[in-house]
């Protein structure tokens, strides 16, 4: 099982749900990062359990501790290891569901490919597994910092409830005033009283993160079979429950004529720099796998959260027909927590081309 992301900044993640704890290993980040702990644990605290009454009433404090590589606040440049400690497991809300697979989980795959699978809380495929990668996503932010890139993503849609608005004209940071993560109060609330409707129903509703990256200079990425895109989708598309990922005009570009849709290149006038820029983006901030500098933006769908708490037909391990009944806690749209995931996804797959991209240039 491939737990390892990344060709330089590279991190290994561990632990199940219902484990001791899970956890992170980051290797490869340079020496001499000054490591802001509040930071780090206030990406945590975004997308920890029991924000509000639309999200899992699982308790975590999601506390992380340095294990190593850290050493008076900076980075060593040796293995970097983060722990958050499990401390609100309910694994006998599962025990039901030991020899049956619940539709749209992980259970029967992993069944069917290594013959066991930790049916606490959906063990490995669990969703919390994400919390390492957010905690290693927060170290990538402050090494992406130094360069002057920003990551923000935002809600832009909950079921078929969306965020018309181009992200230019939005303020991203209003985002985090409300639990859904919408920039937009008005339409926040509209999603957030559906979503809490969906939950009192027993049922799921799915979502839209969009994500806006400025700053990325000229030359990340590469040009063949890491694309940054590529990575981008590579790693949108590790995350639970996510089913789709467009980057820049996306599925809607294919009606435009190419004549609309090329980004023609200028240069603007008195800018000493002589930095080219494109009067459009509907490239996305990238041509032929390569940063162009302009904003990265970028849209990842999520499904409806396959726990349910309504009664659903499905077989059990010896393929009798049974009923698998809802129990434990859950959220009943994930895109409220999965803005900083996404986040941290994208600042790892950043973080990686900008050391490779310093390779390159020795």
């Amino acid at each position: 099982m491939s737990s390892t992301y990344g060709t330089l900044f590279k991190i290994s993640t561990f632990g199940e749900s219902h484990g001791a704890a899970i956890g992170v290993i980051i290797d490869g980040c340079p020496a001499g990062l000054e490591v802001d702990t509040q930071f780090i644990q206030s990406e945590l605290d975004r997308r920890k359990p029991g924000q509000s009454r639309i999200t899992t009433q699982r308790r975590e404090k999601d506390e992380f501790q340095v294990l190593s590589g850290i050493f008076e606040g900076k980075t060593e440049g040796t293995p970097i290891s983060l722990v958050i400690w499990n401390e609100d497991q309910r694994s006998k809300d599962y025990s039901h569901i030991s020899q049956q697979f619940r539709p749209s989980h992980a259970d029967y795959t992993y069944q069917q490919k290594y013959g066991v699978r930790d049916y606490r809380g959906g063990g490995r495929s669990s969703a919390r597994e994400t919390a390492a990668r957010v905690a290693a996503g927060a170290l990538a932010k402050l090494l992406l910092k130094q360069q002057g890139v920003q990551i923000q993503a935002y809600v832009s849609q909950v079921g078929k409830l969306k965020l018309e608005t181009p992200y230019q004209q939005l303020d991203i940071s209003k985002a985090e005033e409300n639990a859904v993560r919408c920039p937009d109060p008005e339409l926040a609330q509209q999603m957030f009283d559906y979503i809490d409707e969906t939950r009192k129903q027993g049922d799921s509703i799915g979502g839209i993160v969009s994500c806006v990256v400025t700053g990325t200079p000229v030359g990340w990425g590469e040009p063949v079979f890491d694309k940054l895109h590529a990575e981008l989708g590579k790693a949108m598309l590790s995350i639970n429950a996510v089913k789709g990922f467009e980057y820049g005009s996306g599925f809607a570009g294919v009606e435009l004529h190419g004549s609309e849709h090329n980004d023609e290149f200028y240069i603007e006038p008195g800018d000493e720099t002589g930095r080219v820029r494109t009067r459009t983006n509907h490239s996305g901030g990238i041509q032929g796998g390569i940063s162009n500098g302009e904003d990265i933006y970028f849209r990842v769908a999520f499904k409806p959260v396959a726990t349910i708490m309504q009664d659903q037909d499905s077989v059990d391990v010896d393929g009798n027909p049974v009923v698998v009944s809802g129990k434990g806690r859950h959220d009943p749209c994930v895109v409220p927590r999965a803005v900083p995931i996404v986040e941290a996804m994208t600042a790892l797959v950043l973080a990686d081309f900008y050391l490779r991209n310093k390779v390159a240039k020795v």
